[in-house]
């Protein structure tokens, strides 16, 4: 860092991020990442990290990445549900960053599930 533009360029960056990953309202879709240490121990920080990233990216304001504890499904980590108001919560399994790329243009920007990632899915 050489100059104070620098430095503020760096904080605009990291506040961005803490809007996506900020809990502001009940009224757009919140994604939430199961953050135990079974999810962590899976891979859940680099799923959540890629969900931020993206929805940053897109700028989609309407939208809330959170983590969480337990979600009590350990054999599925890294585990994350997505909860649209007036929907029912989808719940994706076994995540990667790659795959919550795709939750984000397909479930988040254009309202259509991920069905082959769901917990549903994986019971068949």
């Amino acid at each position: 860092m050489k100059s104070i533009e620098e430095l503020k360029a760096i904080r605009d960056k990291a506040r961005e991020k803490m809007t996506v990953r900020d809990a502001s309202g009940e009224e757009g879709i919140r994604v939430v990442v199961g953050m135990a240490t079974c999810g962590i121990a899976a891979g859940a920080r680099p799923v959540l990290n890629a969900f931020v990233d993206e929805v940053a990216k897109r700028h989609l304001p309407n939208v809330t990445v959170t983590q969480t504890g337990c979600i009590g499904m350990c054999q599925y980590e890294p585990i994350v549900e997505v909860l649209v108001p007036g929907q029912e919560k989808v719940t994706y399994a076994k995540m990667t960053p790659e795959k919550a790329a795709r939750v984000v243009v397909d479930h988040l920007v254009n309202g259509n599930a991920v069905a082959e990632y769901t917990v549903g899915s994986m019971l068949k």
